[in-house]
This record gives structure tokens, C-alpha cells and sequence, in this order.
């Protein structure tokens, strides 16, 4: 008598595939590591060098602890970097702070994969399915930007890991899996303590877990978890905003101190629209902000206009389709979470003081173009999702097919060979941005690697905390605005740098004081000894002075 056949199982999460990925990904993200870190480009952006010192100081400080991390940026980043700047070499060189981001790249490759498999249901019966998955995986992890990215201690590749990772549990969830939906929970806390984007995509899971509870139980279907789960999920998304508020509250006296605080994103534009730079087109109109959000993620995937357009095209008509069709439509939904960040650009740009520039329209500089990857992982699913449409077409034959899938094919492949020769937007945008703040911070680095090295400095590190980390100065010797107590309001007297400020013969051997800072300030009248002045086209002058 013969045994009865066994049903085909449902693939692995981590079957061979899942696995090679992991491998793939791995290799690209060291080596791009490496072919950037030798051409000098990891620091490049400002906001990756504050980044690593905001986590350097945790422990390096005259002042050291948790309190060192701020308001403004949140604060997971520099949490994970904080292992590695423990050794001075990779904190000088800022390869401490792209550990985190390397690891995060091959997560979030991995995790695309699983993501469109699992929402098409792609197990071993189902080779287009498992075809997307790859395509859209591939084209994730080989875009140029991402790439470039990843090799620096910006968060972007970190929030993207969080974000695709928070819709596979998600897709897992809906069956009723109960780990999935709390693991759910678990990366959209990380992804609200790591970027602010992740406070509205927490709230958008949460409405649309919700709505989607109310109508199973209006219908009597069965299928999401039990209250306990239900309870645990809304508690962890709603747990990072609310610890976040309260540590600003008790800390800064102001739970809303990174939104209006004086290191905000409107402050900053209040204070660059007082120096006379012009506003964005899109403040007060979220359309125009759009547009300028869709040309950013647009020129992170295609150098030429057309090409952009046709991204864009085919990603829309992937997710539509995976929307309205039956055989997909029941565990695709989730994937429109993907788009959640057009509406949180939109109106961040338009209300929340947060300014996106593009080459291409007004004015025609680069300002943000790196916020346009966030969405890569709509586009990538997008295309991998066209790519499963078509091999599923039964009305075509199998060459009209062949063809369609080779055409697919080949538009990725020029749009990111088109990126590579002309340089990836993410890089040309630190290097314009960038160029003669670096020099100034060199100049500055050189003359300071030439004092005693047991001397103890008065700076203002928040605009060039790179001339330190250059110089191989510890931060310990700086006295700088981080060391005072920031619950004093609106300053604190008998704080260390107050103290200082008012007296820098007391306190400091040297003073370093960049034109406007607040030592520049504190400092005139106080006849102080300069030994150098250095100055760079477009930045404010750098003085060094000798106390004793």
C-alpha cells in the first residue's frame, strides 16, 4: 500500500535563497564599505560626523552620560554605534559609526525579499512569486545611493531595515500569529526611536490593524490574535513617542522640545530664513512639497527624467495590481504601507520645517535628495511585483513574456549604471554641501594636532566637532556646550560651561571661537591672546587663542 503524498511545506524563512541573499548582501556591504573608506567619503556628510560624536560623548565627555544624546535626533542610532567608537581609530575615521548601517543594509535586503514572498505567498509551487521576491531584493540592495549610504553613519539605511521589517511581521500577522504581530510591535518601537518617520508609520500600522480588527469582528471572520496580543502590539507602538516625550518633558521641561526647541528643523529654517536664504515653494502646500519629495526618490533610482518616470509608473502599477487582484489581494494590502512615506514628506515639508532641494527644480541645488530613498522599498516591491504579473500573464505566450521580463531587466540595470557614471545624488550631495566645511575643519585640526596634548579647550562643537575628531582630541579636554545642565532653563549659571564662557582663563588653556558662536561672543573684550586666524571662502572664521 503506498503512502499518501505530503503537502508541499511552506518555504523556510531562512531556506537557502534567504540565505545566499544574506551572503550577496553581506559581500556588497563590505566592500562598498571599503572602496568609500579609502577615498576618504564615509564622513562626508556633517550629519554623520555629529551623529558619531553625539554618541562619542556618551562616554567621552567632561560630562558624560545618557543626557549627552539631545533632543533633536533620536537616539537608537547612537546607542548601536556607541560599542564601536570605544576604540579611538574607528571614531577618528568613522568606521564606528558605519557598523550599524552595514549590519542594517543586509537586513534590509533580506527582509524585502521576505516581504514580497510572503505577501504573494511564494513557496516552492509558486516560481514567480519566489522570482519577484529576488527582483525586488536585487534591486533594493544594488541601488547606488542605498550603497553609498550604507557606508556612513547616517540612519538611513537603519530606518529602512526597521521599516520593511515592521511589514513582513505585519504580513505574518494576518493569518494570526501572535509572535509575529508583538515582533511587529517590536521594530516599529526601534523605528520610532530611530527616525520620526517611524511615528507616522507607527500610526498608520495602528489604524489600519485596528480597522482591519473591527471588520473581522463585524463579519465573524477569524484570523488576527487575541486581545493580549492586540494589547501588547498598540503598547509597544506608542511606547517609543511616549518615552520620548517624557524624557524631553522631564529633561528639557518641554515634551515637545525637538519640534520648536532652539535645535529644531524650525528653528534652523527660522534662523537660515533670517540670514536671507529663501523659504521652501512647499511651505503651506503640501502639493508642491510632494512634487518635491517624488523628484527626490525619483533621482535615487534614475539619472534621466524619462527613465525616472517610468520608475515610478511601473511601481504604481505594481501596487495596484497586487491591490485589486484576488490571488493577491488579501496579504498585499499591507505592502501600500510602503508609501506611508510620501504623505509624512509631504507634510513635513510643508508644515514641519524640513526642506527638501532637488538639481532639478527650484533652486536647482541639493538640499535632502537622501530622504528620497525612503521610497526605494516602494519602488524595488513595485517592480518585483510587475515582474510577478507578468510571468502569471496567461493570455501572452511565453516569448512575449520572455521579452517583457528582459525589458524589466534592463531597465534596472542602465538606471543604475546611468547613476554609477555620473555618481550617485547621495554623494554629490555631501560633497557640494560639504566641500568648504571640510577644509575649514582640516585647517583648524592641523593647528590644533600642534598643541600639548594634556591642554584643556573652550569650544562650540554643534557646527565643527570635526576638526576635533580630526585632531584625535578626546572630548573629554573640550568644554563645550554639552556640559551644563540642560534642565536649567533658559541657562544654568553654575553650569561648567557658563562658567567658562564667562571665564576662559579659569577654566581653559585654549579657546577655539568660530565668527558668531557663542564663544566668539563670550570672548570679546577679554583680551586673549590669538595665535591664529583662519579663514575659508563661505565660512566663518576660525580663531585660536591662548588663555595662560
Amino acid at each position: 500500500m503506498r503512502k499518501p503524498k505530503a503537502k508541499p511545506s511552506a518555504p523556510s524563512h531562512w531556506d537557502s535563497p534567504a540565505q545566499l541573499l544574506i551572503w550577496l548582501a553581506s559581500c556588497v556591504a563590505v566592500i562598498s564599505f571599503l572602496f568609500f573608506y579609502q577615498r576618504g567619503q564615509v564622513l562626508l556628510y556633517g550629519d554623520a560626523i555629529a551623529h558619531i560624536n553625539i554618541a562619542r560623548r556618551v562616554f567621552d565627555s567632561r560630562t558624560p552620560g545618557l543626557l549627552q544624546l539631545g533632543t533633536v535626533w533620536l537616539p537608537l542610532p547612537h546607542l548601536l554605534m556607541i560599542p564601536f567608537l570605544l576604540f579611538d581609530r574607528m571614531w577618528r575615521d568613522g568606521a564606528g559609526g558605519s557598523m550599524p548601517s552595514l549590519a542594517a543594509y543586509v537586513l534590509g535586503s533580506v527582509g524585502l525579499f521576505r516581504l514580497i514572498r510572503g505577501a504573494l505567498g511564494g513557496g516552492p509551487e509558486d516560481p514567480p512569486a519566489r522570482a519577484a521576491a529576488w527582483i525586488a531584493a536585487l534591486v533594493y540592495a544594488a541601488n547606488p545611493n542605498l550603497i553609498y549610504m550604507q557606508a556612513t553613519a547616517m540612519g538611513e539605511a537603519l530606518y529602512l531595515a526597521l521599516f520593511i521589517w515592521a511589514g513582513v511581521y505585519f504580513v505574518e500577522s494576518i493569518p494570526g500569529d501572535a509572535k509575529a504581530l508583538t515582533r511587529c510591535g517590536l521594530c516599529l518601537a526601534a523605528a520610532c526611536l530611530t527616525r520620526y518617520d517611524g511615528w507616522f508609520l507607527a500610526g498608520a500600522m495602528t489604524c489600519a490593524f485596528l480597522a482591519w480588527m473591527l471588520i473581522r469582528r463585524k463579519s465573524s471572520e477569524s484570523g488576527w490574535p487575541a486581545r493580549a496580543a492586540t494589547a501588547k502590539f498598540l503598547l509597544l507602538a506608542a511606547a517609543a513617542p511616549a518615552l520620548w516625550l517624557a524624557y524631553n518633558g522631564i529633561v528639557y521641561r518641554n515634551p515637545l522640545e525637538f519640534e520648536n526647541g532652539p535645535y529644531s528643523a524650525k528653528a534652523i529654517e527660522r534662523r537660515s530664513q533670517a540670514g536671507g536664504n529663501p523659504g521652501h515653494p512647499g511651505v503651506g502646500y503640501p502639493l508642491t512639497a510632494t512634487l518635491y519629495f517624488v523628484k527626490a526618490a525619483e533621482s535615487n533610482v534614475a539619472v534621466n527624467p524619462w527613465i525616472e518616470r517610468l520608475w515610478l509608473l511601473l511601481a504604481a502599477l505594481g501596487m495596484i495590481a497586487a491591490a485589486l487582484s484576488p490571488h493577491t489581494r488579501s496579504r498585499a494590502l499591507p505592502l501600500l504601507f510602503l508609501l506611508v512615506p510620501l504623505p509624512f514628506y509631504a507634510l513635513s515639508v510643508a508644515y514641519g520645517g524640513v526642506p527638501i532641494f532637488v538639481p532639478a527644480f527650484w533652486p536647482f541645488t541639493h538640499y535632502n535628495v537622501r530622504y528620497g530613498l525612503q521610497l526605494l522599498p516602494a519602488f524595488a516591491a513595485g517592480l518585483g511585483l510587475v515582474f510577478y504579473f507578468v510571468l502569471r500573464l496567461e493570455r501572452w505566450n511565453s516569448r512575449l513574456r520572455g521579452v517583457a521580463v528582459l525589458l524589466l531587466l534592463v531597465l534596472g540595470f542602465t538606471s543604475y549604471a546611468s547613476i554609477w557614471r555620473a555618481g550617485p545624488i547621495c554623494l554629490e550631495e555631501a560633497q557640494v554641501n560639504m566641500r568648504t566645511r571640510h577644509q575649514l575643519e582640516k585647517q583648524v585640526a592641523a593647528w590644533l594636532e600642534k598643541l600639548p596634548s594634556n591642554v584643556t579647550l573652550l569650544m562650540y562643537v554643534g557646527d565643527h566637532v570635526g576638526a576635533l575628531q580630526q585632531a584625535g582630541i578626546p572630548l573629554r579636554r573640550v568644554i563645550n556646550e554639552g556640559n551644563h545642565r540642560v534642565w536649567m532653563q533658559p541657562s544654568d549659571p553654575a553650569g561648567l560651561w557658563e562658567r567658562a564662557l564667562a571665564h576662559p582663563s579659569q577654566y581653559a588653556d585654549y579657546v577655539v571661537a568660530f565668527e558668531g558662536d557663542p564663544v566668539w561672543q563670550a570672548v570679546q573684550g577679554q583680551h586673549l591672546g590669538e595665535l591664529v586666524e583662519i579663514h575659508v571662502t563661505g565660512q566663518a572664521r576660525a580663531v585660536l587663542y591662548r588663555t595662560r
